[in-house]
């Protein structure tokens, strides 16, 4: 009974944490201070001219690398973050620049059968070191589903899809590898972090 009652207490527990935070939620998402109902202007707002999204960090306006693909497609690899945990996330835009809509070539995800069978993704892409000859591959989870954009098909003419890969970081006095992605250019870009 000890335990059937912790369990149905936990329950009731976790019930009202989410309650609770939901309460919270939607109270702080009234907007106004009850005078005029109208929200007031928070003093730390950004002064921008709102011509479109700022740059994730380690973004620039400038891309580091763009590639051509078959049928129209483009990448363009925006940046190369290294991060503490020895990981290195390439992020970039892929694009549809023919006039007609464009299916992404299933090789993009590459042939290793645990990627495969995880449906379309960017899983093929590589980044080679050619400092410390090496080759690093897009990192997996624990399911074998490689960490990067996931899930797409087809892609309308003009259509634009941000995109990310992980890999494991190259050693920290390397700051240029070639990117690599089947059926798509190569191209060197420059690691940041």
């Amino acid at each position: 009974m000890g335990i059937r009652f912790s369990g149905k207490g936990r329950r009731a527990l976790v019930a009202l944490a989410l309650t609770t935070g939901l309460a919270v939620g939607v109270s702080g998402c009234g907007g106004g201070d009850g005078d005029d109902g109208k929200p007031k202007a928070s003093a730390s707002a950004s002064k921008s001219n709102g011509s479109g999204p700022s740059p994730q960090e380690g973004e620039s306006d400038t891309p580091l690398a763009e590639m051509k693909g078959p049928d129209g497609l483009f990448l363009q690899i925006t940046s190369a973050v290294r991060d503490s945990g020895g990981f290195l996330t390439v992020n970039g835009v892929l694009k549809n620049d023919a006039a007609k809509n464009v299916m992404v070539p299933g090789g993009v995800r590459g042939d290793e059968t645990e990627i495969v069978r995880h449906g379309r993704s960017l899983g093929g892409a590589t980044l080679v070191d050619s400092k410390s000859k090496k080759r690093y591959y897009v990192l997996r989870d624990t399911d074998g589903r490689p960490l990067t954009t996931t899930g797409f098909s087809i892609l309308k003419s003009g259509e634009s899809l941000a995109v990310f890969m992980q890999f494991p970081a190259p050693p920290a006095d390397t700051g240029e590898v070639v990117f690599q992605l089947p059926t798509f250019a190569s191209a060197s870009i420059q690691i940041s972090g």
